[in-house]
């Protein structure tokens, strides 16, 4: 459970803040990230129980409940029905007092939530700042507006996001003593959908918060669960947000509490939450990974999540041994290739499909001991045909739908089948029962399982940045795109025009 408090001063008597505060359905009149907000039912504003129904300026829905009300305490406390975002249990309270010295009130907002533990810093920021500050900043501005005459409904540009707007993807904030608030350009999906709705934007860029760091980007790595997030199949991101989760790059401003990173550092991460695709943006540094000379910001960007996953799935998920024989199917790309590799390198008998025999000679060239170009011949009767009828111990298979069954068909008793992707559909639903038949074993890792704290990543990074000064990995250069022709690399990786890698490349 987290809890999150701020306070402030409004220099305005308690009477006009809390007649403010008190009306649970006049926050449209103050919050101008708030479109509209109606009462559900017809109840009155201050009736326990009522919930306001209200959409923000970029289309958002919210439902909240009012919990409690007391004009004789000048408290109330509400709870969240319905969000875009995942602020399970969210339970706020408002509070005012008088201030002793000045006709000024005390005001104090609260609340308790339980985010999702690799959301947990966003989400507290995005509750304070855009919540608690931005109503802080907008009343203030309500009450000197209307002591100065001005219109009671008309509302400044310049409070920050709504509570509700992803934490993935910054907003225009307020103008800071400093000068304008910084922007950046990046992809922002406000829809899911096709590769059409990766859209370039201007967008707006907070100073980090002192437990952050500011990354400008060099290279932002193209994986297919990017496709996941923007199809809405992964709910890593909830439309407006920025997609990508891979990006190398340099440090260019440090929160007070960080430590262990300067400006001007060369990092790398692969690793939630989403948001790599920018030119600039905030992030937590556990787990950023800091590049050494001979690792390349392109080398980095095309490999670090790919590289990371292979460690997993090669040495965790099913430990490859010599003499193993091993499937690897869509071996020609970005990931296929570094299993091909490894896993020949761990002394396995590296059997790969591919959909080409432009793709075939690629992965030949890797080591593949046999390769198999499924679009004219059944794999699962190649491989029972080269393993002499005993099928293979371990499949690594991240098609999905096209290929599980044969997947399954291919495998030696007691065979493992490691499903790590679906780019052509869902598996479906399977009877487990007739796995039984080959006491079949059937995986389906989580990359975040395996690398969501700075011990559990560390080891994956070490091992694959080893094999690549090692010589045993080879990460062939990537496929090059501008950041704005996103797009165009999606439909590109979802067709399977490319092999290897892909990056985007930011203008800065």
């Amino acid at each position: 459970m987290v809890r999150v408090c701020q306070s402030t001063i409004i220099d305005a008597p308690i009477e006009e803040v809390w007649a403010i505060l008190r009306d649970f359905n006049g926050h449209d009149r103050w919050h101008p990230a708030i479109a509209f907000s109606e009462i559900e039912g017809g109840e009155p504003v201050d009736a326990v129980g009522s919930v306001r129904h209200f959409r923000l300026a970029d289309g958002g829905e919210l439902r909240e409940q009012l919990l409690a009300l007391s004009d004789k305490d000048r408290r109330l406390s509400y709870c969240l029905l319905e969000a875009p975002l995942p602020l399970m249990g969210y339970v706020a309270s408002v509070r005012l007092k008088p201030v002793t010295d000045g006709n000024a009130t005390f005001w104090e907002w609260r609340s308790e939530f339980n985010p999702p533990a690799h959301r947990r810093d966003e989400l507290v920021r995005l509750v304070t700042e855009g919540i608690y500050q931005a109503g802080f900043a907008a009343v203030r501005t309500l009450l000197r507006r209307r002591s100065a005459g001005a219109p009671v409904d008309a509302r400044q540009p310049l409070a920050v996001a709504a509570s509700v707007l992803p934490p993935n993807m910054p907003r225009f904030v307020p103008t800071l003593s400093s000068g304008q608030a910084a922007t950046t350009r990046a992809i922002v999906v406000e829809r899911y959908g096709g590769p059409e709705e990766l859209q370039v934007r201007e967008i707006g860029l907070l100073p980090p918060t002192p437990n952050e760091v500011r990354i400008r980007h060099t290279v932002i790595g193209v994986n297919f669960i990017d496709v996941y997030c923007r199809t809405g199949f992964f709910d890593l991101l909830q439309p407006p947000g920025v997609p990508g989760m891979e990006a190398a790059g340099i440090i260019e401003a440090i929160g007070s509490a960080v430590s262990g990173f300067a400006v001007g550092d060369r990092v790398a991460y692969a690793c939630p939450p989403v948001g790599a695709y920018s030119e600039r943006r905030n992030m937590a540094p556990e787990l950023l990974v800091h590049l050494s000379d001979d690792i390349s910001d392109e080398i980095a960007a095309a490999g670090l999540l790919k590289g990371v996953s292979a460690s997993f799935l090669l040495h965790d998920v099913h430990a490859v041994k010599r003499g193993d024989i091993v499937l690897i199917h869509a071996a020609a790309g970005g990931i296929g290739q570094l299993l091909v590799q490894w896993a020949r390198h761990l002394g396995a008998t590296v059997i790969a499909t591919v959909s080409s025999d432009d793709k075939a000679r690629v992965v030949e060239r890797l080591g593949a001991h046999h390769v198999i170009v499924y679009s004219r011949e059944n794999f699962a009767e190649a491989v029972t045909r080269l393993t002499n009828g005993a099928g293979a111990d371990v499949v690594y298979d991240a098609v999905g739908n096209d290929t599980f069954a044969g997947s399954l068909a291919a495998l030696a008793v007691r065979g493992h089948l490691v499903s790590f992707g679906q780019a052509s559909g869902p598996v479906g639903n399977w009877d487990i029962g007739s796995f039984a038949s080959k006491s079949l074993t059937i995986s389906r890792p989580n990359y975040a399982h395996y690398t969501d704290t700075p011990e559990k990543l560390a080891p994956h990074v070490t091992r694959f940045f080893q094999a690549l000064r090692q010589g045993v990995l080879r990460v062939e250069a990537p496929t090059r795109y501008d950041l704005a022709d996103a797009a165009e690399a999606h439909r590109d990786l979802e067709s399977r025009r490319t092999t290897g890698a892909l990056v985007l490349l930011p203008r800065s």
